[in-house]
């Protein structure tokens, strides 16, 4: 399943950052253990490529795991290299500037309706909304007239609450941060993070049209 199939269906992109390697492959296996689809590994993570190649070993061939924070096309090269499926950007980035990379699916962030189209010209594969709550899910939904078709995932302060909002609004998934990750990825507890996880399928669940 690509990742915007995958999005449409599971409604969640879990974002994993923090310090601690193992910690953080330890939060992407609870994750997909509790049934998160799509778990993002952020470039931020202390030795990201390498936890993105264990998570990619851990969990096989067809599992969503993404590199975030991709802001170069070096970046791009070494998330793909580690075994990423997909990208996520934070703003406007040309990440096929180097030949020979080969391309994934890109979700690529934007803000304003400029962005945005700079962002499908550019191949993106859906939007980041980002930082999302800038303009909350009042701007999500003037954002749909005009591109009613496009993917959007916002990301950027969104709780369980505002998750609901979103997903009434019109985006296909939220990426969420640290409202669900909290310091698991620090070497924080797992069962709090299971918690967390499951509380957030629930309002994803009660968020969806």
């Amino acid at each position: 399943m690509n990742p915007v199939e995958s999005l449409r269906t599971h409604r969640l992109l879990a974002i994993v950052r923090g310090n601690d390697p193992d910690a953080a492959l330890r939060t992407v296996l609870t994750l997909a253990e509790e049934g998160i689809e799509a778990i993002e590994i952020s470039l931020t993570t202390n030795e990201a490529p390498a936890v993105i190649a264990r998570a990619r070993a851990e969990l096989g061939p067809e599992a969503l795991v993404g590199a975030g924070t991709v802001r170069t096309a070096a970046d791009a090269a070494r998330a793909v290299d580690a075994g990423a499926s997909y990208l996520v950007t934070p703003a406007l980035v040309d990440v096929w500037q180097s030949a020979g990379i080969p391309e994934v699916p890109v979700l690529m962030g934007a803000l304003s309706p400029s962005e945005v189209e700079l962002a499908l010209m550019r191949g993106a594969c859906a939007i980041k909304l980002f930082p999302a709550s800038l303009g909350g899910p009042a701007y999500l939904r003037a954002l749909r007239d005009p591109f009613p078709e496009v993917p959007i995932v916002p990301v950027g302060g969104v709780d369980a609450v505002a998750a609901r909002e979103y997903l009434g609004h019109g985006a296909i998934a939220v990426g969420v941060g640290s409202p669900l990750i909290g310091d698991a990825a620090d070497g924080g507890d797992l069962g709090e993070l299971r918690t967390r996880a499951s509380a957030f399928r629930a309002a994803i669940t009660r968020g969806t049209p």
